[in-house]
């Protein structure tokens, strides 16, 4: 008991945190993260893919045309780090799935002595008297097991969202990070858009299609008063986790 008491004290110290930023907000909406630099978020890592071998460029003729040039002056899409890029997410996603799984399990033992080099006849003096050698041991066992699953899901999201390109690989491939937050009432929306994109998959108008992201990550959720009642009470999460039955 003495020993849990640590465990015990430090979750309580971590629930009282989680509820101190809540009540910090009572009455106030909750505020926009300022606008900082991607790259210096504690959490971010520059991304490491595999490279195809260099090549040695050809020599070119004096042109003053560009190649991957769309223009005559200059290509107007995003091809270096700082400049933005719109992508175009929508994600249309339905899925039905049933699973039914039943078990029965029926098993008996039973096990004796009947004879024993005529030592069953000394049993008396080692077991109680009602104990006979011929049924030491019966046992039975009945096990039975239902399940039935359902998952139903029909999803769609249709966003268009401006990201900013913050690495560029040697292959020519760019990594692209968006983030954009909408405060309605007390209800805060955030999405953020992060992958890695081809500057041939761009756009003349300087977008792209969430398809065209490798190792995309797209997250869109909220935090607020009607997130906070959705969410099921502490005390819940923490049966949850911790009962087995």
């Amino acid at each position: 008991m003495k020993a849990a008491l640590p465990a015990l004290a430090a979750l309580l110290l971590l629930t009282a945190c989680g509820q101190a930023e809540r009540l910090s907000r009572v009455g106030r909406p909750p505020p926009l993260s300022p606008v900082t630099d991607p790259t210096r978020d504690p959490a971010w890592r520059p991304v490491s893919m595999p490279m195809p071998a260099p090549q040695e460029a050809p020599p070119l003729a004096n042109s003053l045309w560009r190649p991957g040039s769309r223009t005559f002056l200059r290509d107007q899409r995003a091809a270096q780090v700082g400049d933005l890029i719109t992508i175009l997410v929508s994600i249309a996603d339905e899925a039905q799935l049933q699973n039914r799984t039943q078990r029965s399990r029926t098993g008996g033992e039973q096990m004796g002595v009947p004879n024993l080099l005529g030592l069953e006849a000394s049993t008396g003096r080692i077991l109680p008297n009602s104990v006979s050698p011929d049924r030491l041991v019966n046992t039975s066992s009945t096990g039975n097991s239902d399940g039935n699953g359902t998952v139903r899901r029909n999803e769609q999201v249709t966003l268009r969202l401006a990201a900013v390109i913050t690495q560029t690989l040697p292959n020519g491939n760019m990594v692209v990070t968006g983030r954009q937050e909408v405060r309605v009432n007390n209800e805060l929306r955030e999405l953020t858009v992060q992958g890695i994109v081809r500057p041939q998959d761009i756009a003349s108008d300087n977008t792209i299609r969430h398809d065209r992201l490798a190792e995309a990550r797209i997250s869109y959720g909220g935090r607020g008063a009607l997130s906070d009642i959705q969410q099921p009470r502490l005390g819940q999460q923490l049966l949850d986790i911790l009962l087995p039955f």
